[in-house]
């Protein structure tokens, strides 16, 4: 995909076609698939079809978007059935899962692997983030990207950003690259970026209508991104 100087955009909990087609030459970078237990889980093969989908329809530089499936404790069982219908390009854990469990994904299935983190409020914030981020070290070498989430994930709530230098600084050391999640909406994007210029972002909710994927909303936080 056509390297831009911005933060990369993910937008997760795809779930129709039209969301998907109303996309089409946004600067978004991946999608996410939901197979753990949401509002938003797919089966393995419902995003197999919107898999097919994803691939013709080209984003910002020409090209379709990479998939991430969203995962909580899987077994290597449950991850052979869902890339068995589902070419994923990455897998991302949100559950207890350890650095030789995610190594042993990337190295089994040949795919990228993301960790998501919660952020503890209270132990992050007294410490600015430092005593978090030592987490970072256990997955140098076994997962690409570490993702920060609020607590819960799903909350459709922020965290404390100022801890996010400590984590930045920790995943460059060990390296990681570092997306933000949590409560992301196309209104404090630009905020995120301008302050902190993480990796990349993740956002779901905040780019949803009474619980459904709103292509404005897409459009807005996507060029929010691209252009802070």
């Amino acid at each position: 995909m056509t390297q831009r100087n911005s933060s990369g955009v993910k937008i997760c909990g795809i779930k129709e076609e039209a969301t998907l087609r109303g996309m089409n030459g946004l600067p978004v970078d991946y999608i996410g698939f939901v197979f753990a237990k949401s509002r938003r889980q797919l089966t393995p093969e419902q995003a197999g079809k919107l898999h097919e989908v994803a691939s013709q329809v080209p984003m910002a530089g020409g090209k379709p978007p990479l998939t991430v499936g969203v995962f909580v404790n899987p077994t290597m069982e449950q991850l052979e059935e869902t890339l068995a219908s589902v070419p994923l390009n990455v897998v991302q854990l949100h559950g207890e899962e350890t650095p030789a469990f995610s190594r042993e994904i990337g190295e089994r299935f040949n795919v990228e692997v993301w960790r998501a983190l919660p952020i503890t409020e209270q132990a992050d914030a007294d410490s600015r983030g430092a005593g978090g981020a030592e987490r970072l070290a256990e997955y140098k070498g076994a997962v690409s990207t570490i993702l920060l989430d609020t607590a819960g994930g799903g909350t459709g709530k922020t965290f404390r950003w100022d801890v996010i230098p400590a984590y930045q600084a920790a995943a460059q050391a060990h390296g990681l690259r570092l997306f933000v999640a949590g409560g992301l909406t196309p209104d404090n994007a630009d905020d995120l970026i301008r302050s902190y210029r993480p990796d990349g972002v993740d956002i779901s909710s905040g780019v949803e209508t009474d619980g459904t994927k709103d292509n404005d909303k897409i459009a807005a936080f996507a060029e929010r991104v691209a252009s802070s």
